[in-house]
């Protein structure tokens, strides 16, 4: 062979490797919600979107059902690139970015439309946050709405809670925290094992959501619901910016427009998906706890002092948390005003 052919040869062999490289993108992504779910029909939906639009450059392969471990797990392949990211809820990202957990601070919201409003300000802060600390996401997405308080005994004061087993997620410091500002002695599990705990006794209440415990199958496992609106949820998929950004740019603008579009799809399919949630639970049986206002008055008390520790404690920034306060006295303004 010529030294001519072989050149040509050379950039041949370059060229297809280049080529199959560039197609050969593939996004490994994690979560502990189950397949067959809304949420990974959704996600499915986008990545099928994607594939398309790139001509396979760019493709996702999904690990639901916690087969990759629980958070901190999936996190940690992520970190050695076993996995390029995961679906999570904001908790789980603390450790990268502190605020990315502010909504769940207990009884900070009163009602969706809070949410809703506050959500227009700051979702894009924590997106924002979160990209500065390592991982693309593609906006919000409502996680079911509010946590309530499920549990095999009725409660109605923080009194009747102290005494029961609450379980917490396994490395969650922010929720310890709040626990133990309550007056509760918790116990950390990872979410795969919470139903086994219930059903052996090793706890006997959680908190979630209403869609969550249907789709996690904990509402077999409980009896009463209080109608408190503890902590509102949300997920998110994260991507890790270093594997992101290996993606051709052109590629990069189309994966974040048709993810940030079923992000948006997911979130409004979730809302609604909490509120059928919420009738089948009680048509389930699930007996519903509605404490009177002198008795809520006194859980946002305690709920007030709680959010100071977590402040004290560094699991939320001052910055953040006089942010959402800000937002949250506007909307509530407003309402006060429409209502003279």
């Amino acid at each position: 062979m010529t030294r001519l052919n072989l050149l040509r040869f050379a950039a041949i062999v370059m060229v297809l490797a280049m080529t199959a490289t560039a197609q050969a993108t593939i996004l490994k992504i994690a979560t502990l919600s189950p397949d067959g779910s809304s949420w990974m029909q959704k996600m499915r939906e986008g990545a099928d979107k994607v594939a398309t639009a790139t001509e396979n450059r760019v493709r996702f392969k999904f690990y639901p059902g916690g087969v990759m471990g629980n958070d901190q797990a999936v996190l940690r392949k992520i970190r050695i690139g076993q996995l390029q990211g995961g679906a999570f809820t904001g908790g789980a990202l603390s450790g990268h970015y502190t605020d990315a957990q502010i909504y769940a601070m207990p009884l900070k919201f009163r009602s969706l439309e809070e949410v809703d409003y506050v959500r227009q300000q700051m979702d894009p802060v924590i997106q924002e946050g979160l990209e500065k600390n390592g991982f693309v996401t593609f906006g919000l997405a409502d996680g079911g709405g509010f946590a309530y308080i499920m549990s095999n005994q009725p409660v109605d004061t923080v009194a009747s809670l102290q005494p029961l087993k609450v379980w917490i997620p396994a490395h969650d410091k922010m929720v310890l925290e709040a626990m133990k500002g309550f007056g509760i002695d918790p116990i950390s599990l990872p979410i795969a094992d919470v139903r086994t705990g219930l059903q052996t006794g090793l706890i006997d209440t959680a908190a979630t959501t209403p869609y969550g415990a249907i789709v996690l199958q904990w509402h077999t496992q409980v009896k009463y619901l209080t109608t408190l609106p503890m902590v509102y949820i949300y997920g998110i998929l994260a991507i890790d910016k270093k594997a992101f950004a290996k993606i051709a740019p052109d590629d990069q603008t189309l994966v974040r427009q048709i993810m940030t579009q079923a992000w948006r799809e997911m979130d409004a399919m979730n809302r609604e998906q909490n509120v059928e949630a919420l009738k089948a639970l009680q048509n389930q049986g699930i007996q519903f706890i509605d404490p009177p206002p002198e008795i809520k008055a006194n859980w946002y008390a305690v709920a007030a002092s709680v959010h100071q520790k977590i402040m004290d404690g560094g699991h939320i920034t001052p910055a953040m948390v006089e942010m959402l306060d800000r937002h949250l006295n506007d909307y509530r303004s407003r309402l006060a005003r429409t209502h003279d």
